[in-house]
């Protein structure tokens, strides 16, 4: 691969742009992705890549039923679900919650969703006089990694989009990242299980004691308040009519020979999975506004509509930028890495691990490098073993990390002196190599 001075001045176009945007994340992030495709075009001349119109499409169809579900209370009454299987098994904690965290994440696609039950985790394990750390720092990596075993998450969206020319389906890619995870989130809970001293013997926790602050430190359990009969079978089915759209999904993505076919020109082609997903998470969306009369004020309002256009945004502008990159080096990068596929395939997940620790996006490290994996040769399914791996950003701390620090009010959850030795550091490498590893068995098994 012939590297002269432009492609070095390119490439640090990109790192920088990246890196920029990285530190805003989301919305800057996007907006630096767009300030870097203008200078490779306009300043370098390269030609712009197409953007990933299908991911986009996707992720906006997922957002727009999941934003509705939300208005219409589906995802306020499985917080409170979530709250009643914490505190039924308070000494269990540390197990219970990554599990019951990641279940809601991969329902509904997000990992938003799990935001709101972190503070009742903290709150549990101080009750039963687990050290918070524990159960938080488990939670927070399983519940963001969860995504990659969520058919409805805009990464798995993305990996979706990428394979497809390779006829990977989205039950091919769920037979391995499921079973993958959940081994990894066991592994997660087992690697935090002893992390550091007992709570009553935690010196920060203690010193609050000493201090009189831990009859503040406890939260009484919210009294069941007595709930509206209408309201509740409009929130349970709005619930239910999402979860038959992601049954759907499932079910057509399987049986494949139920997907219409069409026959142009002597071509017959299949309703690509993407278009599926697209269509079926807007008429759920509809279903969900007709059935339960959702006041139209109320699609936009939710956190999460917010949060995931934030989210499109970051990945339209970072995958347009490494796409237009990629593009024009793109027969140079496959003979460079193309040894390394030959060779060691594995390391291309280190590539992952990495980019996407400084984008800060799953979905956007999908979209920008698994092409280029498929590219060079890596198998399809063995790309999707390596798709945990694409979760790095928790290296650096983000809103999760940084806001259940604050929701353990005994002092055991910490971000560290040195940014990176923080509570989530070592549960997030095992759940991600643990998860790899489980994932290279599986494909080893059916490939």
């Amino acid at each position: 691969m012939e590297m002269d001075l432009n492609f070095w001045l390119q490439l640090l176009t990109v790192a920088f742009c990246i890196g920029l945007g990285g530190r805003y994340g989301g919305v800057g992030l996007g907006a630096a992705g767009g300030l870097g495709v203008c200078i490779l075009v306009l300043l370098f001349g390269l030609k712009p890549s197409s953007p990933p119109v299908s991911t986009i499409l996707i992720i906006v169809a997922v957002i727009a039923c999941t934003s509705i579900l939300q208005g219409a209370g589906g995802l306020d009454w499985m917080v409170r679900i979530a709250e009643r299987m914490l505190r039924k098994w308070p000494k269990a904690i540390t197990f219970v919650a990554p599990f019951v965290c990641s279940l809601f994440v991969i329902f509904v696609g997000t990992a938003y969703v799990a935001f709101a039950v972190y503070p009742v985790v903290a709150e549990v394990a101080t009750q039963a006089r687990v050290r918070p750390e524990r159960p938080i720092a488990a939670s927070v990596i399983s519940a963001g990694i969860a995504v990659v075993a969520s058919p409805m998450s805009a990464a798995t969206a993305a990996l979706v989009a990428a394979l497809s020319p390779y006829n990977v389906s989205l039950i091919e890619i769920l037979m391995i990242t499921v079973p993958a995870f959940l081994i990894a989130t066991c592994c997660t809970c087992l690697a935090v299980y002893w992390k550091g001293t007992e709570l009553e013997n935690d010196p920060e926790f203690r010193r609050r004691v000493q201090s009189g602050d831990f009859q503040d430190l406890v939260m009484t359990e919210k009294k069941n308040e007595k709930e509206d009969p209408a309201k509740m079978k409009k929130v349970r089915l709005s619930v239910g009519i999402f979860g038959l759209g992601v049954a759907t999904v499932l079910i057509l993505g399987f049986f494949k020979e139920l997907l219409p076919v069409w026959t142009v020109a002597g071509k017959t082609s299949t309703l690509p999975i993407p278009q599926l997903i697209q269509m079926v998470m807007l008429a759920c969306g509809l279903f969900i506004i007709v059935a339960c009369r959702i006041p139209s004020h109320k699609f936009a309002d939710g956190s999460v509509f917010r949060a995931g256009l934030i989210g499109v945004v970051g990945v339209f502008g970072v995958s347009w930028l490494t796409g237009t990159f990629f593009d024009a080096y793109h027969d140079g990068f496959v003979e460079l890495f193309k040894v390394m596929a030959e060779s060691t395939p594995l390391l291309f997940g280190v590539v992952l691990f990495l980019f996407s620790a400084v984008i800060l996006s799953p979905s956007a490290t999908v979209v920008a490098l698994m092409p280029l994996g498929a590219a060079i040769g890596i198998p399809p399914l063995l790309l999707v073993a390596l798709y945990p791996a694409s979760c790095g950003d928790f290296l650096i701390p983000g809103g999760a990390q940084i806001g259940c620090c604050s929701f353990d009010r005994t002092g055991t959850t910490h971000l560290g002196s040195w940014v990176l030795n923080h509570s989530y550091l070592i549960p997030g490498f095992v759940h991600i190599i643990s998860g790899v590893a489980a994932g290279y068995g599986i494909y080893c098994l059916i490939g």
